[in-house]
């Protein structure tokens, strides 16, 4: 049997942590440059390149930025720069002037931060109480029509993580519920799921037949990844990433579909070895994942998908 000398193992030791330090130098690099880029757009005197920044943000945002980036994809911030001081008053004027408070849901909204806050590290830090309190209940007052559900603190929580000033995180996160409101003005939740579970049935029939097998519920955690993008069942790390993606395109909530069945895909080895109590705590509290992975799979998915569903329509 052949065996290495010491030294021979030193040298070896040596080469692979010159590697694994040649490789981090090359990863902050890299971040340093697409810092740069972004830093670059936004930096500009006159006007805020969108179409650039959406090809970048589309990668990643970079964390010190993220909440202005976000702005600007979102529409809270205006890309031309002329009146950026006069609107960033307005905005502080106009959020100062919602009513803010309710008893009942500051009770029922403090419970639930309490119990995310416990789960996710990011968010445990209590300055965030009293910002997702007022944020809740000033979009509540203003939209009488929506009723509390506490999948509203996991949609407020990467704003308030993201954003320095409250007012601003309010009108980012007033952005992304209009956009859900206008989805499901089109397609009720329960269409939406119906359809989901035909991609899902079409693209993934294995796994799909897999969970019928085991009675896996398929209603329960595919109506929580469509309404909530993802929102509780991701980590936060995976979700603000997910999220920098979807803010850059024009469509995300049309996407989304897609990037749960990445997610399902990539998952798919360890799901079929899982029986159903198993697979129902994995989908309701989804590991780490590569999320540029994710993104280029669903990509990836949504063509094929529809290429194929074209071509047998045409086949008919």
């Amino acid at each position: 049997m052949l065996q290495l000398s010491p030294c021979s193992t030193a040298v070896s030791r040596v080469q692979r942590q010159r590697d694994r330090s040649a490789s981090t130098l090359m990863e902050q690099d890299e971040a340093i440059s697409v810092f740069n880029d972004f830093t670059d757009i936004l930096q500009s005197e006159v006007h805020v390149d969108l179409e650039r920044l959406r090809i970048l943000a589309r990668h990643g945002v970079p964390n010190q930025l993220r909440g202005e980036v976000w702005m600007y994809l979102l529409g809270v911030q205006d890309a031309d720069r002329s009146k950026e001081l006069t609107r960033s008053r307005a905005r502080s004027q106009e959020y100062d002037q919602l009513e803010k408070g309710d008893p009942d849901l500051l009770r029922r909204i403090r419970a639930e931060v309490g119990r995310y806050q416990r789960r996710t590290s990011e968010m445990a830090d209590q300055q965030y109480l009293p910002r997702f309190e007022n944020i809740i209940t000033a979009y509540l007052n203003t939209n009488r029509d929506v009723d509390y559900h506490p999948a509203l603190i996991y949609l407020c929580a990467p704003f308030l993580y993201a954003l320095d000033r409250e007012c601003d995180a309010y009108f980012c996160f007033e952005r992304l519920m209009q956009a859900i409101d206008e989805v499901n003005t089109t397609n009720t939740t329960k269409q939406r799921v119906a359809h989901f579970l035909s991609l899902f049935r079409y693209a993934l029939p294995e796994l799909c037949n897999y969970f019928e097998d085991e009675e896996v519920n398929l209603d329960e955690w595919s109506t929580s990844w469509l309404q909530n993008l993802l929102s509780k069942e991701l980590p936060f790390s995976n979700l603000v990433a997910l999220w920098d993606a979807y803010f850059a395109v024009s469509d995300p909530l049309e996407f989304h579909p897609f990037v749960c069945l990445a997610i399902l895909c990539n998952a798919k080895d360890n799901l079929e070895d899982l029986e159903q109590s198993e697979i129902r705590t994995m989908l309701l509290c989804l590991p780490v994942m590569d999320m540029k992975r994710i993104l280029a799979d669903a990509s990836n998915l949504h063509h094929e998908t529809m290429e194929r569903m074209l071509f047998e329509e045409e086949h008919l």
